[in-house]
């Protein structure tokens, strides 16, 4: 059984020296990755990594870039130069991507989902190849950068997180991946694109089973990553889920709530076994937290941490 890892995802720079601070803060609550997601209207990702880089000796990634945003060649460029100045210190998260408004406000191609799908796919392929080959047409001034990390992408880069909920992404997640993360939201249909529900423990447990099996002989060496919606100290959990399943609109019920291992309510006691059962049941050991939560959800890395 893996030991946790806790990261939080970082949600908007506001100044240099906030995102500093906030960053060496949760260095100083047991926070061992700070992660960066890759939407229009929150900062871009790699710059920042690498002035958090700069300031803590923390593991940076992203949580995830949208695949279908970026051409191969021009983001093999951007993940070697930034895990080259952060030491080797850096994670790749990928996805399919999942809000059409983004890809209409940047002129971007909006395909189905099949058709994300492939773009992943052939960008998971394309990084690995952009990390290993040599490429004659390039001038021989200019050699391109490499990747300081070969655990990534069959052993060529950094550590490769892929996540997702549907099939098709999970098969990828299952063949390619570092740590594999069971997204834990379903697409409401009939809803607009990004229109989500959050996953019952049984469809959580099914994702798992599906990715083991997908896998083969790679199963027992993934790395399973939790990312937490909501964290909600509070000494009632029943009242707490009961009020959290009525603004849910009917798609989850209290004991779905309580249940599920994308919501975390409870004392920090409490939490604290939900994360150790979630670990035993399903294997989530890398745990992230959003940024609004870094500061409740640090005594339960603190708790965790204290039981060895």
């Amino acid at each position: 059984m893996r030991d946790f890892r806790f990261s939080f995802n970082i949600l908007d720079v506001g100044s240099r020296d906030a995102l500093i601070d906030r960053c060496r803060r949760s260095a100083e609550l047991g926070y061992d990755v700070v992660l960066a997601a890759d939407h229009l209207g929150a900062p871009a990702p790699f710059p920042m990594l690498v002035a958090i880089a700069d300031a803590t000796r923390q593991r940076v990634g992203t949580l995830v870039l949208n695949a279908p945003f970026w051409n191969a060649a021009l983001l093999a460029r951007e993940i070697a130069t930034t895990d080259v100045l952060t030491d080797g210190r850096l994670e790749i998260g990928l996805g399919a991507g999942h809000m059409k408004w983004e890809f209409d406000a940047a002129g971007i191609e909006w395909k189905p989902f099949g058709g994300r799908v492939e773009q992943l796919a052939t960008m998971v392929d394309g990084l690995h190849t952009f990390f290993t080959n040599d490429f004659d047409e390039l001038p021989e001034e200019r050699d391109t950068p490499r990747p300081l990390q070969r655990s990534g992408f069959e052993g060529s880069g950094p550590p490769l997180l892929i996540g997702g909920t549907g099939d098709r992404v999970l098969r990828i997640a299952a063949a390619h991946a570092d740590t594999v993360g069971v997204a834990g939201t379903f697409q409401i249909p009939g809803k607009p694109p990004g229109t989500f529900r959050l996953a019952t423990a049984s469809e959580t447990d099914e994702r798992i089973r599906f990715v083991r099996k997908h896998a083969g002989g790679r199963a027992d060496g993934i790395e399973w990553h939790l990312l937490v919606q909501m964290v909600v100290e509070t000494d009632d959990r029943q009242s707490a889920a009961q009020s959290i399943a009525e603004r849910m609109a009917a798609n989850m019920t209290a004991e779905d709530v309580l249940d599920t291992p994308y919501l975390l309510l409870g004392t920090v006691e409490e939490m604290v076994e939900q994360l150790e059962r979630h670990r035993e049941r399903y294997g989530f050991s890398y745990i992230t937290v959003h940024d609004p939560y870094m500061e409740v959800f640090a005594p339960v890395i603190d708790a965790l941490r204290g039981r060895g």
